[in-house]
């Protein structure tokens, strides 16, 4: 992600309003979703998201798309329906609780691969472990909010793909990206 990116706060404020409007349509059955019409050029590009989901400070879901050929505000969409009602941890959200839900946004750079794990800035860059058919990833801020250091946050990473938690040590591939955060807080 170039240092240069970013997007205005009547973005996020949109992108944020489209999110939300997909769950409740998915729960209400209807296709109706913010208009898609003049949107900014930077909505319409192909960019990797992740939208996190926490009801009462506790995660309550969270999908994303590392990289992706779709637009942003079509990702935005997907993503918030998949931490909705597709994210396995979690029971799929009702219409009850949509109100209590806070959205949470993470706009991703491209990802680039990092030769040794000690390139990796905590805090900084967001992590994806490969190794044997097997994948996961950790957006920014996951080991800022765990309070963990770089090493812990590969171990865990590793569990996280289903791997043995020394298995980042050898054989895997890292890859990183930056992100940029928002919550409707952020856009006061």
């Amino acid at each position: 992600m170039s240092s240069g990116f970013n997007l205005s706060k009547a973005e996020k404020l949109w992108l944020l309003k489209t999110a939300r409007c997909a769950i409740a349509a998915r729960l209400s059955g209807s296709p109706a979703v913010p208009n898609d019409e003049n949107l900014s050029e930077i909505l319409k590009e192909p960019c990797g998201v992740f939208v996190t989901l926490r009801k009462k400070g506790d995660l309550r879901g969270c999908v994303g798309f590392t990289d992706s050929n779709e637009p942003l505000y079509k990702n935005v969409k997907e993503a918030a329906i998949s931490a909705a009602f597709n994210d396995t941890r979690f029971a799929p959200v009702k219409e009850d609780e949509l109100g209590e839900i806070d959205i949470e946004i993470s706009v991703l750079g491209a990802p680039a691969h990092v030769e040794f794990w000690e390139e990796i800035e905590i805090g900084r860059h967001g992590i994806i472990l490969s190794k044997n058919g097997r994948r996961s990833v950790f957006l920014p801020q996951v080991a800022v909010e765990f309070g963990w250091e770089l090493e812990e946050t590969l171990t865990h990473l590793a569990l996280k793909a289903g791997l043995l938690e020394s298995d980042w040590r050898e054989g895997a591939s890292f890859e990183v990206f930056e992100s940029i955060k928002f919550t409707k807080k952020d856009t006061l």
